[in-house]
C-alpha cells in the first residue's frame, strides 16, 4: 500500500511558517503584495482565484483581487499590468488563466514585469530554469519538488518519466528533476508503447489532462505517483489524471486528488511573492 503524499497537511505546515517569514518582513517595512487579474466568469477560475485569495490574507499579504468583465480588450488589461508593473505596493502580479478568445496569453505573460511573475511563466523566467539558474518557477512543479523534499523522496539516479509536456508543468518539472540528477523521460499522447515506457519509471508524474487516464497496467511496483490532473467525470466529482484505486496498491509513495499537489502549487505562488518581496528589501 502507497504511503499517502498529503498535500492538503504539508501545504499548511508550509503557509504556517511562511507567516512567520512576513511577520518579520513587515517589521523591517515590507508587506508582500499579491495581485490576481481575473477576467470573466469561468467558475473553475473564480474557485481557484477565491482559494488564493484566502490563503493570501491567511499568511498576511496585501492581496487584492481585480475582477474584469469577459468584454474586456487586451489593450486594457495590459495597460492594467503595466500599472501593477509600476506599483511598489505589489511584489507579484497573477493572471489567472485560460482567458477569452480575443485576448492573447503570450502578450499578456510577456507585458508581466519578469521580476513579478510569480507564476515563472514569463520566457526570462523559463530561460534562467533551463539554464540551471531559476528564479521564479512555475508554482506546480515547485510544489512538486517541496513534497518530494518533505517526503525524504531522493531522486538522484532514479528513472523519472513525466506524462505531458506543457510549460506550465511536464517541461519544467522534468528540468527540476534532471537539475536533482534523476534521468528523466517527456512522454505525451503521441509516445508509442506509453504504458511500457510509464513502467520504466521510479518517479512517474501525470500531467495529461485526462482522468483516470493512468491505469494499474502504467505503473511499476514501488514507484512514486504524482498526479497533477484536475478534471471532473460525468458526476461532477474532481478526479485525477491516475486511477487511485488502482494504482495506491503499487505505488510506494502517491498524491491524491483533491489535497495532493493542488494546495502545494497556491502555497508556492505565496512563496514566490514573499520571495520578491524580500527581494526589494535586498536592492534597497
Amino acid at each position: 500500500m502507497g504511503e499517502i503524499i498529503d498535500g492538503r497537511t504539508l501545504a499548511d505546515k508550509l503557509q504556517t511558517e511562511l507567516k512567520t517569514k512576513v511577520d518579520i518582513l513587515k517589521e523591517k517595512g515590507v508587506t508582500p503584495g499579491l495581485v490576481v487579474l481575473l477576467v470573466g466568469e469561468n467558475p473553475a477560475s473564480q474557485t481557484y482565484v477565491r482559494n488564493k485569495e484566502i490563503a493570501a490574507n491567511k499568511v498576511g499579504f496585501l492581496s487584492k483581487i481585480e475582477r474584469l468583465p469577459e468584454t474586456i480588450t487586451e489593450a486594457d488589461l495590459l495597460a492594467l499590468i503595466e500599472q501593477y508593473n509600476q506599483d511598489t505596493a505589489f511584489h507579484g502580479i497573477l493572471v489567472q488563466l485560460p482567458l477569452p478568445a480575443h485576448i492573447d496569453e503570450e502578450k499578456v505573460i510577456l507585458a508581466i514585469h519578469p521580476e513579478k511573475d510569480v507564476d515563472g511563466f514569463h520566457p526570462i523566467n523559463m530561460g534562467q530554469l533551463f539554464i540551471g539558474k531559476p528564479v521564479m518557477i512555475p508554482c506546480t512543479p515547485f510544489g512538486i519538488m517541496k513534497m518530494f523534499e518533505a517526503y525524504g523522496i531522493d531522486l538522484d539516479g532514479k528513472n523519472a518519466v513525466v506524462i505531458g509536456r506543457s510549460n506550465i508543468v511536464g517541461k519544467p518539472i522534468a528540468q527540476l528533476m534532471m537539475m536533482n540528477n534523476a534521468t528523466v523521460t517527456i512522454a505525451h499522447s503521441h509516445t508509442k508503447n506509453l504504458e511500457e515506457v510509464a513502467k520504466q519509471a521510479d518517479i512517474l508524474v501525470v500531467a495529461i489532462g485526462r482522468g483516470h487516464f493512468v491505469t494499474k497496467e502504467f505503473v511499476k511496483e514501488g514507484a512514486v505517483v504524482i498526479d497533477v490532473g484536475m478534471n471532473h467525470n460525468a458526476a461532477g466529482k474532481l478526479i485525477g489524471d491516475v486511477k487511485f484505486d488502482e494504482v495506491e496498491p503499487l505505488a510506494s509513495y502517491i498524491t491524491p486528488v483533491p489535497k495532493g499537489v493542488g494546495p502545494m502549487t497556491i502555497t508556492m505562488l505565496l512563496e514566490q511573492t514573499y520571495i520578491a518581496a524580500t527581494r526589494t528589501i535586498e536592492e534597497k
